[in-house]
């Protein structure tokens, strides 16, 4: 019997919304590891008040579905300081009001001073941000956030690639995995590369599905 694939509906209204928002796009892309990608999802293209608006309400749906208890939100600069608060919006359009906060690059030293901005950092805290690459940055998030004094309980990305972060045989573990395993903390996306090639297959736009063998061949390449 021919297994069929399990469809999370909000995953694959989520990268329908990529698609036409521009954020998601098909070609040829270098990407951070050097690697030739037949996609790119470059969430600085969400880049007016209603992809934002529908962005964070992308997020709250997801957060609010995996029943993730946390106190507050923190975005790691620069892109995480633009989704913490859109998602914060997102979370008090469903009755979910929490405070949020970023860091700076560069601690002030006049005003109120250091790298932190926003509410206090304290209770259980959850990481926003777009992707997962290494999760270097990931580690330096958590790390700020315990100096503080408080919890960082998950990390909400918008797109997990399940691809390994390292070419190295020895080291065959995503971004993603690296976080959940070696940092504790849970990770939960808005969709995956599997939900970007169920989409493929189900698209009734045959310039989209044109992509499915390339995005396939990628995932066998470099996926974990």
């Amino acid at each position: 019997m021919k297994t069929v694939p399990h469809t999370d509906p909000l995953a694959q209204d989520f990268v329908q919304f990529s698609v036409e928002a521009g954020v998601l796009r098909f070609g040829e892309f270098t990407t951070k590891a050097g690697r030739q990608s037949p996609y790119f999802f470059n969430t600085g293209l969400f880049d007016d008040g209603a992809k934002l608006m529908r962005l964070g309400e992308f997020y709250a749906r997801r957060l609010l579905a995996s029943g993730i208890e946390f106190d507050m939100l923190f975005g790691p600069a620069y892109k995480g300081i633009t989704l913490a608060a859109a998602v914060a919006i997102g979370l008090a359009k469903h009755g979910k009001s929490v405070p949020y906060a970023y860091n700076r690059k560069e601690a002030k030293d006049h005003g109120e001073g250091g790298t932190l901005v926003g509410a206090p950092v304290k209770g259980r805290v959850l990481i926003i941000d777009d992707v997962i690459t290494d999760g270097a940055s990931k580690r330096e998030a958590a790390d700020m956030i315990r100096a503080a004094g408080a919890t960082p309980v998950g990390v909400a990305i918008t797109m997990d690639r399940q691809e390994r972060a390292s070419d190295d045989p020895a080291n065959r573990r995503s971004g993603v995995q690296y976080v959940e395993q070696e940092l504790g903390l849970q990770v939960l996306s808005i969709a995956t590369l599997a939900d970007l090639m169920q989409f493929l297959a189900t698209t009734g736009d045959a310039t989209l599905a044109a992509n499915t063998e390339r995005v396939a061949a990628y995932r066998t390449r470099y996926g974990i």
